[in-house]
Formats: structure tokens, C-alpha cells, sequence
């Protein structure tokens, strides 16, 4: 069993530590916590074992009676890897520490790619990340970006991508950042940081992307235009490409499922673990291709979608499992049908 420690136990890491357990050839060692909270207390119940981020911080567990097994600094040496799923930029600042133990790391997108100089998405550039010892997963935009553009540039070409973003103005657990009444431009100027952070798993691809925060908590939303080099393409071989593609999930307008909310409700539906939406979801009805130009609207649940990313990094840099079996492997266990 490979044994695997998160640190960080907010929005991503609680998910990576439950999706660790579900695999067959990992377990999680233990899970880091700044802060004595409620979701320490959900941790221990689960059966992890809890460390406090900082040797000074375990007081404050012992004092609300939560049993404490140490420090980062000992969970370290007892596993084979770590996920650093901390808010952006600390990840960078505990790089140092996995560094001293000889441990690798995976690392999230809120980091700069110059973290660990290998960003991933498991069906682009898994092997890529073989024998690293750092690696960082994108962001919940990118990571559903380069799926969908890597899959159709690998059959019909993209001579030019153009995104506009809509993205969720906060996690619907923070509260103190929103709601807001406003659309803000995020950032006025352009491109965003998403296009330049696709190119760091797919750096042949032109693309421009612009964003702006909604006063919403549940997923983004991306309006998505490609200029396709192939000059049969059609909404049947985009649809058809879209619907053979791991981890991309079609669904009907006509169906009911109008907005992000109708896609909330559908992941509660499907019995998902807090009915997270792995996939990169795609209005198959949106779909249109006028000439070489098409288009289509795309949602992103940002706290589910890097889960299976995270879970085949571990794989990938180990060579544990080729890029296809590990994909198969994360899918099957997390109910990710293709």
C-alpha cells in the first residue's frame, strides 16, 4: 500500500483523503490541520489519524480533547508521499519540509507552476510527472480546460481557443467572502491566468481566456469558442469525441438541467459523496459548429474536479500504474462511468 499524508483537510484535502482510502493500493497515513475546528473533530471521526501543521499548534488540539499524533514534522517521515492541499501559496513554503525527508509531493494549482515545474491532468501529460518529486495539479478551471481542448485538438485540430469564465465567487463554506452584489471582473486586464496555466500541460495550444466572479458559491461556468483546423468537424464528431472522453459528462437542456443548480441537484442525485461532480460537464445541446468555429458551455464543480487528478499524480510520479490503468483504477473507484 502506498502511504500517502494530506496536508490540509478544508475543500479539497477532506475529498483527496476519502478518495486515498477508496483506492486499493493506498492508505492515508494521517491528515494535517492548522486549526482545532469542527472538521478536525470530522477527521478523527473518520478514523484518521490528526497532526497539527505546526509543533506549537498541538496544544490547542489537546486542550479540546482531540487526540493529537503529532506534528507535520512527524507525519512526514511515515509515508511514501505527501498532498499538500493548503491554501495557495503555503504549499510552496512546505515544499522545504517534504524536501528534507527526501518525500515527494503533489501540490495544488493555487501554487505557481514553479513548484514543482510539471503541472498535470492525467489524460494530457500523465507520464510526464514519472519520477519527479514534485508535481502540481492545476486549478479546477484548468484542469477541465486542457480535458476537453486536449481531446478535441487531438482529433480535429485548435488553431485558436477563446474562453469566457464565470467563475463561483466563493466555496459555499465561506462565508465571509461573499455574497457579493456585483459581477467583478477577475482580472480586468487580459488574459486571465487560466489560458498561460494551460499551456503548462498543453503548451500548443493558442487560447485566450477572460474571467469574471458571479455572485454565486456552486460551480463555474465557461463559455467556450475553438477555431478547429479540421475542416470537416461537426457537431456529431465534437459530440461523439465529447462523449468518448474519461471524465467529461454530457447533459440535456431538455432535459431539465438548465443551470450549475439543476447540475448540484444531479450530483446529489447520483448518490456522489457530497454530490461532487468529477467531470468536466458539457451541454450537449450547446454544442455548435458554424464552418470551423464551434461552440459550447461547459460547468466546473471546483471542489470536486481535481480529485481523480490528485489521486493518478501519486501513480504517475511513483510508476506505479501506466496512465490508463491508473485512470481506470481512480474512475472505478470514485463511480466515474468513462
Amino acid at each position: 500500500m502506498i502511504r500517502i499524508g494530506v496536508n490540509g483537510y478544508g475543500v479539497i484535502g477532506r475529498r483527496i483523503a476519502d478518495a486515498i482510502r477508496l483506492q486499493p493500493d493506498m492508505e492515508v497515513t494521517g491528515v494535517v490541520k492548522v486549526k482545532a475546528d469542527y472538521k478536525a473533530t470530522l477527521a478523527l471521526s473518520k478514523g484518521y489519524d490528526l497532526y497539527s501543521a505546526e509543533k506549537s499548534g498541538k496544544d490547542s488540539f489537546k486542550e479540546k480533547g482531540l487526540a493529537i499524533s503529532g506534528s507535520l514534522t512527524d507525519l512526514v517521515p511515515k509515508v511514501d508521499m505527501m498532498i499538500d492541499a493548503s491554501p495557495g501559496d503555503v504549499g510552496a513554503a512546505n515544499k522545504s519540509i517534504y524536501e528534507k525527508f527526501h518525500k515527494p509531493a503533489v501540490f495544488q494549482g493555487g501554487e505557481d507552476h514553479g513548484v514543482a515545474g510539471v503541472s498535470f491532468v492525467a489524460q494530457c501529460n500523465y507520464d510526464k510527472a514519472k519520477g519527479h518529486s514534485s508535481t502540481r495539479v492545476v486549478s479546477c478551471n484548468t484542469t477541465a480546460l486542457c480535458r476537453v481542448l486536449g481531446s478535441i485538438d487531438e482529433s480535429m485540430g485548435i488553431s485558436r481557443g477563446r474562453v469566457v469564465l464565470a467563475r463561483r465567487a466563493a466555496d459555499p463554506d465561506e462565508p465571509s467572502k461573499g455574497p457579493i452584489d456585483a459581477v467583478v471582473l477577475d482580472p480586468v486586464n487580459i488574459p486571465s491566468h487560466h489560458g498561460p496555466d494551460v499551456n503548462t500541460v498543453l503548451p500548443g495550444i493558442k487560447i485566450t481566456t477572460m474571467a469574471m466572479k458571479v455572485p454565486t458559491t456552486h460551480m463555474h461556468l465557461h463559455s467556450v469558442i475553438l477555431t478547429l483546423e479540421d475542416p470537416d468537424a461537426s457537431k456529431e464528431t465534437i459530440t461523439q469525441k465529447l462523449e468518448d472522453t474519461t471524465r467529461v459528462l454530457l447533459v440535456n437542456g431538455k432535459d431539465g438541467l438548465k443551470s450549475t443548480a439543476h447540475l448540484v441537484d444531479l450530483g446529489r442525485e447520483l448518490g456522489r459523496p457530497r454530490g461532487d461532480l468529477y467531470e468536466a460537464i458539457i451541454w450537449k445541446d450547446s454544442i455548435c459548429v458554424d464552418e470551423k468555429e464551434a461552440s459550447f458551455f461547459m460547468a466546473v464543480h471546483q471542489e470536486a474536479i481535481v480529485i481523480p487528478e490528485n489521486i493518478d499524480a501519486i501513480r504517475a510520479m511513483l510508476g506505479s500504474e501506466s496512465k490508463d490503468d491508473s485512470i481506470a483504477m481512480t474512475n472505478n473507484a470514485l463511480d466515474i462511468d468513462k
